[in-house]
């Protein structure tokens, strides 16, 4: 079949139209805007044409200081020792932080980062479905002149994740070298990031679909833990340790002694019925108990100093309400009048 160049000329154009079309719905990935934010978040969705992914400017950051965070002194000096060589050009390891839930693992990476912003450090907040990105986002941010931590909390992998195998090869095992600008910092509950069964160190059994090496097993779990340079543990806190941050945070939201003299005990109790003693719960407590206080008065006294009773605290003074009928007429009238003085 013969076309003419009339005909050849529209197929072409529709042709290019057509391709036009098309590429407006490929995935694309803008470009950041870094000044938007010293935070970003990697996020990812599926489209016809495959996965896009960019990343996200964070506008309302934590604002949390490293002064904020109290009785955690040695993994504190560890992370901010080495975030400081990192910022400033130095050798710095990767960093695994682990242990009881709570205490402060995920706070002390965001107080670095707002410690040390204004020297060009960036933080990447990177879920742990979207590891399979990371050689994407080392590409992405290999020439800019920040430095970038990628920050993954609450790490831990069941068997035959995909991440898994890519946040091994972006620790240490690409044949491409590890770029000066970006370390990764995750945080988990977990020591070795999977979890470890007895059976995998019992000795090998002689069974139909039985492993002849299952201490290898074990070994490909430690691996990734391994390859983190700086571990870092983080433990429960003491009673008194968590009293003292407990009243850290009452006083920054504006309790005077007295108030966190009488938060004590509901402090203890709040810890009690949640089964931990930590940074997070001293924390929520704060915000519940400075939350049910009333608002002080000028020249109220102490009238207004203590908490409200919709918190459960009891008044500053510590004075128990035990309702008692007054014996005569006279002393009613009296303890009456104080009640309304």
């Amino acid at each position: 079949m013969l076309f003419d160049t009339s005909t050849l000329k529209r197929l072409a154009e529709r042709a290019e139209s057509l391709l036009t079309r098309v590429e407006t719905l490929l995935p694309k990935r803008a470009e950041p805007d870094w000044n938007a934010s010293v935070a970003f978040r990697w996020r990812r969705r599926p489209t016809a044409f495959g996965w896009q992914s960019w990343l996200q400017p964070v506008r309302h950051r934590a604002t949390i200081a490293l002064e904020d965070l109290h009785n955690i002194d040695e993994p504190k000096r560890l992370i901010e020792r080495n975030t400081r060589r990192f910022v400033q050009g130095l050798p710095a390891n990767n960093v695994l932080l682990t242990g009881s839930r709570g205490t402060g693992k995920s706070s002390l990476i965001k107080a670095c980062l707002n410690a040390h912003a204004h020297e060009g450090l960036r933080l990447i907040e990177v879920d742990k479905t979207d590891l399979v990105d990371l050689p994407d986002i080392v590409d992405l941010v290999g020439d800019r002149p920040e430095k970038f931590i990628v920050y993954c909390d609450d790490l831990s992998f069941e068997e035959g994740e995909a991440g898994y195998k890519a946040l091994k090869t972006a620790l240490d095992g690409s044949v491409a070298a590890a770029s000066d600008n970006v370390l990764i910092y995750a945080t988990s509950n977990r020591r070795h990031l999977m979890p470890e069964r007895m059976s995998e160190n019992l000795a090998a059994k002689h069974t139909e679909d039985g492993e002849i090496h299952p201490g290898e097993t074990s070994e490909e779990k430690i691996s990734l833990s391994e390859r983190f340079g700086l571990w870092v543990a983080f433990y429960p806190f003491r009673q008194d340790d968590y009293l003292a941050v407990v009243a850290h945070w009452l006083r920054h939201f504006g309790c005077d002694d007295a108030q966190v003299e009488a938060a004590r005990a509901d402090a203890l109790r709040w810890a009690l019925e949640r089964g931990s003693r930590s940074g997070r719960v001293a924390w929520q407590f704060a915000r519940d108990w400075a939350g049910g206080r009333p608002a002080p008065k000028r020249g109220a006294g102490a009238k207004a100093g203590g908490p409200s009773k919709a918190n459960g605290a009891s008044k500053a003074n510590g004075a128990k309400r035990v309702p008692a009928k007054p014996a005569t007429k006279a002393a009613a009238s009296k303890r009456g009048g104080r009640a309304r003085g």
